[in-house]
């Protein structure tokens, strides 16, 4: 008795499957990674948009948000979503890029089926895409959630065009003639040609690389659609003229929002020659590790220097290749498609316009590697037609290419499991890698490693020395070594290096302030403010600072500000309420607002902070409340106590005899 083959359907539904299950697998170990210490804060962890959950005002903030250096408001809303879902949990975020990886995978095997018939050729194609080593970058990486959400909505834009170019080719419309180019578009315009467009808007809110899919639309109206001539030509840039209007206002928006942020190192020194350097060396790194997926890095610093023959033979090569296949454009189409797929996807990102401080990135090559498996999968069934007897042989190669990626993908997944794998990782596998050095210093200083950290940020120091980051870095581990003074070298380095940074700015100030040099810090405070109006942190040390120098009006002022941007900001609480308290001034005191004021910030910490409980005592003692001042200052004795704060304990007892004696407290100057 024999078993029926399997029907194509059958075989579409097992390949679909065995994709699901093998990507699933090759990628669960990420659900127990944890967030990694670039980007992965400024995107969900400290983001209070994002971790508020999926709000209207949220969705309104996406929608106008440059944050980043990006807009992309459909991935804040993503990141919204899973915040509400899971919290700030890692593994929820995780495996909702695993979920995108797996559904482009399926949906890319959908389309190719679709558009070329070829369902074992598309398979692969498919296979290859959802088990690389290079995705793993746009996958494992939380803060990468554009990669995958904009490749999501891409390919449904491709797979609605097909559809739509599908009908097109099979209508019955008579109309023709150069005259008639309008109406003849009208006439074949069709829902799918409306939801492509609308998938392809959605694809720019998520990430704008996927600007460059107009010019693929038009490589695949060539091969395997067959709807180019001379004469439909016209006809086809016209229905593509909504897709360029789209990608050029993305164009525009990007480079506005990346400008204002100062993303794009327009003015950094890098020369345009060494730039097209960059670009050639670029090209051919893609190509060699799509083909033996090696060293892969997070970050692959610029380099200094470009060998002129490095260079040279990189052009020739891009050049001899692209020659070859425009040369076979007539024999094998899939050839020119395939190449030019990779060529022009990775244009927006390439580094004619460089955009941060990395000469490429593996995450670049998530939707342009496409193009690249397509050129292999049916340069493979082109040698089998060519010579049969080689069938066995191109399928262990496949097979065997695709093991080699499963083994690799999971061994890269595993320097993703925190900041410390994966930046050591960075390091030994490249050069000089700045960027590396100084997450991976800052890691240690989150842990607490200070040897380590001074280490490293010392060493970013010395092959970036003109890096303001580097010499804030160094700085701040200073400060942590407890070597103020040749902190306070390095962190004013920074600020002249760059003086419009207002992070930088900000915590010059609070260095200053710490060490009383008031003056200093209000001018630091004051430049940062300058450059981010509602920064609600230099409000509050101006507030302090302005206390230090005896001006509790304009102190007061900045508390407010600081509660009006951020309202549950305890220690503003405090400190504003202590004033209204205790001033020595009677128009400034304020008992009833600062009693208000100290049981909120009393109310956010449980009572478990004992300078807050010595403020309330405070502004309880002020109401004329001395049994609730009584009561509440010997609990701030006891907190204080227990948590070993003597200055806080000595205080209170002394706060005790003034309440039973029936006085408030006054401050004194």
């Amino acid at each position: 008795m024999f078993t029926a083959k399997p029907d194509r359907n059958q075989q579409f539904a097992l390949l679909c499957l065995l994709l699901i299950v093998v990507t699933a697998a090759l990628y669960w170990p990420m659900l127990h990674h944890g967030f990694i210490n670039f980007d992965d804060d400024e995107y969900i962890t400290d983001n209070a948009h994002v971790t508020a959950g999926l709000t209207w005002p949220g969705v309104v903030w996406a929608f106008q948000s440059g944050d980043s250096a990006n807009w992309h408001p459909l991935t804040w809303i993503s990141h919204m979503l899973d915040c509400q879902l899971y919290g700030v949990l890692p593994g929820g975020h995780h495996g909702t890029n695993l979920l995108l990886h797996i559904a482009n995978s399926l949906l890319l095997l959908l389309w190719l089926t679709r558009l070329t018939g070829a369902l074992w050729r598309s398979a692969l194609v498919a296979a290859l895409f959802a088990w690389h080593p290079l995705h793993v970058e746009s996958v494992a990486w939380a803060s990468e959630r554009k990669d995958v959400l904009s490749a999501f909505f891409g390919l449904l834009t491709l797979l609605a065009y097909t559809r739509y170019a599908q009908e097109v080719t099979g209508d019955k419309c008579q109309v023709t003639g150069t005259a008639s180019i309008l109406s003849r578009v009208t006439c074949h315009v069709s829902l799918f040609y409306f939801l492509a467009l609308f998938c392809f808007a959605c694809g720019l809110m998520s990430k704008p690389m996927v600007v460059t899919l107009p010019f693929v639309l038009l490589l695949l109206d060539y091969w395997p659609l067959h709807r180019c001539n001379r004469s439909t030509i016209p006809r086809l840039l016209l229905e593509k003229l909504p897709f360029f209007a789209l990608a050029i206002a993305a164009s525009v928006v990007t480079y506005l929002v990346q400008t204002a942020g100062r993303a794009i190192w327009a003015s950094s020194g890098i020369s345009f020659w060494s730039r097209v350097a960059n670009v050639l060396w670029a090209y051919e790194r893609y190509i060699s590790k799509t083909f033996w997926p090696v060293d892969l890095a997070i970050v692959y610093p610029y380099p200094l220097h470009w060998p002129l023959g490095v260079v040279i033979g990189a052009g020739v090569f891009l050049v001899v290749w692209s020659g070859l296949f425009v040369w076979r454009l007539w024999r094998n189409p899939y050839l020119f498609v395939g190449w030019f797929w990779f060529l022009g996807m990775l244009v927006p990102v390439i580094g004619l316009v460089q955009v941060g401080s990395q000469s490429m990135a593996d995450r670049y090559m998530y939707l342009p590697s496409i193009g690249l498996f397509i050129l292999v999968a049916w340069s493979l069934n082109d040698l089998v037609h060519w010579r049969p007897d080689w069938r066995p042989m191109v399928m262990v190669t496949a097979a065997a290419a695709l093991i080699g990626c499963l083994a690799i993908t999971r061994v890269q997944l595993g320097y993703w499991q925190n900041s410390i794998k994966l930046f050591r990782h960075a390091i030994e596998v490249t050069t000089d890698n700045f960027v590396a050095l100084t997450c991976l210093g800052e890691t240690f200083e989150h842990l607490n490693l200070k040897t380590n950290a001074l280490m490293l940020c010392t060493e970013a120091v010395r092959i970036q020395p003109n890096s303001p980051v580097a010499q804030y870095n160094l700085g701040m581990c200073l400060v942590q070594n407890g070597q103020p003074d040749e902190a306070l070298e390095h962190l004013k380095a920074a600020a002249q290096l760059s003086p419009r940074n207002p992070d930088i700015q900000y915590n010059l100030g609070v260095f200053l302030l710490l060490h009383g040099k008031t003056d200093e810090a209000i001018g630091c405070f004051n430049a940062s403010l300058k450059e981010r109006t509602n920064f609600a942190g230099v409000h509050y040390r101006l507030g302090q600072a302005w206390l230090q120098q005896h001006q509790p009006k304009t102190a007061i002022f900045h508390f407010q500000e600081t509660l009006r941007l951020k309202p549950d900001f305890a220690d503003a609480l405090n400190e504003l309420a202590w004033t209204l308290a205790t001033d020595p001034q009677p128009e400034i005191r304020s008992g009833p607002e600062a009693v208000r004021l100290a049981r909120r910030a009393c109310e956010l910490t449980h009572d478990q902070q004992a300078a807050f409980l010595i403020t309330l005592s405070a502004a309880c003692a002020e109401t004329g409340q001395f049994p609730d001042a009584i009561a509440t200052v010997q609990k701030a004795r006891d907190r204080a106590t227990a948590a070993g704060q003597t200055n806080l304990t000595v205080q209170a007892e002394e706060l005790l005899k003034q309440y039973q004696a029936g006085n408030p407290h006054r401050e004194t100057r």
